[in-house]
């Protein structure tokens, strides 16, 4: 058995290759960048106007009218002394502008337009090279792409982006007892429930499986099942089967395929039974079957070897220090990991924290670490890892 640290250590420390391949940007959004990013121009290319009015020459309160400018004219205009023309938001500025009026604060009469209030030298004008100049760093390497790094990527005209690729997930559940979500079941029979959250919580992160298998507590279908799954992915996440009862032959079936264990069982709760081995440049983790123990393995443990394998920089869900609502002790006799929720920048510790209760984690938003034995106060600070 392993403490929590050793564990993440010994998944910190894996030599891993990272493999690159070209996205379209439409299909990039999570993967982080396989090379260091320049923009190819200044950004903005041209002065232009950050909003629907008038471009002027000179600062003045009334100016002769002598055109108009629209977002992607191409035209070159001249102001001289005193004249204005009617410009919209992202029109490029003519030559000579000294600022742009809002609409709203001018009136026009025949040709002649009067500003409400003297303008000031370079007001609501996008200056050229503004927001970056040709040649400066736009994103370092392992930058993850979230939707405005997508725009920006767009702006600066890249339709193909170098990225690290992520890892193909395969997903086994296993149980006599399982049944498929619709389907009929018997007395001692209970729904699957753990392969759906396991998917879920890739999709929350920009993962998915490849390929999710449902198999009998039986040692050759477990054996068949985990070979089959290990020949197309990179990473194996089981579900059950992980503990030493009669029916739990993850483990053995592991061996026999091959992969060698890292770790078995650590020093928490829940999800004591957590298994992490690796087979060449393929890692599996076996999970405890019960379902807040299942998830909660997921999250402190395998998306940070996720994120590692696709190039991400930082790894792990983010964790920040709270202070707790309401007085409370661990009385697990273990270090814990406790589903609550942070609301108002106060975390509470929530009802129902057995390892096969599902519904509190559902209501709450992170997992509360408390140390084996802790006596925590109102008010203290306590370390919450955020799921949502």
């Amino acid at each position: 058995m392993v403490t929590i640290e050793e564990a993440l250590r010994i998944i910190e420390d894996q030599k891993i290759t990272l493999q690159r391949e070209t996205k379209p940007l439409e299909e990039s959004l999570s993967y982080a960048l396989a090379a260091n990013t320049v923009s190819p121009f200044d950004v903005p290319e041209f002065d232009n106007s950050a909003m629907d009015g008038y471009a002027l020459c000179g600062l003045y309160q009334e100016y002769k009218l002598v055109g108009e400018v629209a977002a992607g004219d191409s035209k070159d205009i001249s102001l001289k002394d005193g004249e204005a023309v009617r410009i919209f938001t992202g029109a490029k500025v003519p030559q000579n502008t000294s600022a742009v009026m809002m609409q709203e604060k001018t009136s026009v009469k025949e040709n002649t337009l009067f500003l409400d209030e003297m303008p000031k030298a370079g007001q609501n004008i996008r200056k050229k090279g503004g927001q970056l100049k040709e040649g400066q760093k736009v994103f370092e390497k392992g930058h993850i792409l979230n939707p405005p790094s997508l725009a920006l990527m767009g702006s600066l005209g890249l339709a193909q982006l170098e990225v690290f690729s992520k890892p193909q997930v395969n997903i086994i559940t296993t149980g006599n007892e399982l049944v498929k979500p619709g389907e009929s079941k018997t007395e001692g029979q209970i729904y699957e429930s753990n392969s759906y959250a396991i998917s879920g919580a890739l999709q929350q992160f920009g993962f998915e499986h490849h390929q999710k298998t449902q198999i009998q507590d039986d040692f050759e279908a477990t054996k068949t099942g985990i070979k089959t799954a290990l020949d197309s992915c990179d990473v194996l996440i089981i579900s059950g089967g992980i503990s030493v009862g009669d029916y739990d032959f993850v483990k053995q079936s592991l061996e026999e395929n091959g992969v060698n264990e890292l770790f078995y069982k650590v020093f928490q709760k829940p999800g004591k039974p957590l298994y992490f081995g690796r087979k060449q440049d393929q890692f599996v983790f076996a999970l405890p079957g019960n379902p807040a123990s299942s998830l909660t393995c997921f999250y402190v443990y395998v998306l940070p070897l996720l994120q590692k394998l696709s190039g991400y920089v930082r790894t792990g869900l983010a964790t920040y220090q709270f202070p707790i609502k309401h007085p409370y002790e661990n009385r697990f006799g273990r270090p814990s990991f406790l589903k609550a929720a942070v609301f108002d920048g106060k975390a509470q510790i929530l009802d129902g924290q057995g390892s096969s209760m599902i519904q509190s984690m559902a209501k709450g938003n992170a997992l509360a670490f408390v140390d084996e034995g802790e006596k925590l106060a109102e008010g203290d600070l306590i370390s919450c890892k955020l799921i949502s």
